[in-house]
């Protein structure tokens, strides 16, 4: 698996976006929420990932796409060694739902967390 994020990886369908908060599962390691969905997709990727931050907790633009650059890289980095030996198609959504700003090293550790919930509940089901 590739240390890549590309346009086919990310999750734009409001299709799917909409089901996957409708219906989907979530996990927490705060500030970082996941929400899940098990779903199909017309092409062959196994997961399509979106990353969101609230204008509640950072009312200016380019606070909240730091963020989510941050979150993104994390993903990113991290992803491989997750989702290595996942079979079914998942949607996933990564919320930033702290008030504060993030630095990358605990976005990395919490989003390491974050995978490691997923595949527990992943497992147990």
């Amino acid at each position: 698996m590739k240390f890549t994020f590309n346009k086919k990886d990310k999750l734009k369908s409001k299709k799917h976006i909409d089901a996957l908060f409708a219906q989907g599962k979530s996990v927490s390691a705060f500030p970082l929420r996941l929400v899940y969905l098990s779903t199909t997709f017309d092409d062959d990727v196994l997961f399509k990932t979106g990353v969101s931050v609230s204008k509640k907790h950072f009312k200016l633009a380019i606070d909240r796409n730091r963020i989510k650059r941050l979150m993104r890289e994390a993903f990113r980095l991290h992803k491989a060694e997750y989702f290595h030996n996942i079979s079914t198609p998942h949607a996933f959504m990564i919320l930033y739902i702290g008030a504060e700003e993030p630095n990358l090293t605990l976005v990395e550790t919490k989003m390491k967390r974050l995978f490691e919930k997923f595949e527990n509940n992943i497992a147990a089901h």
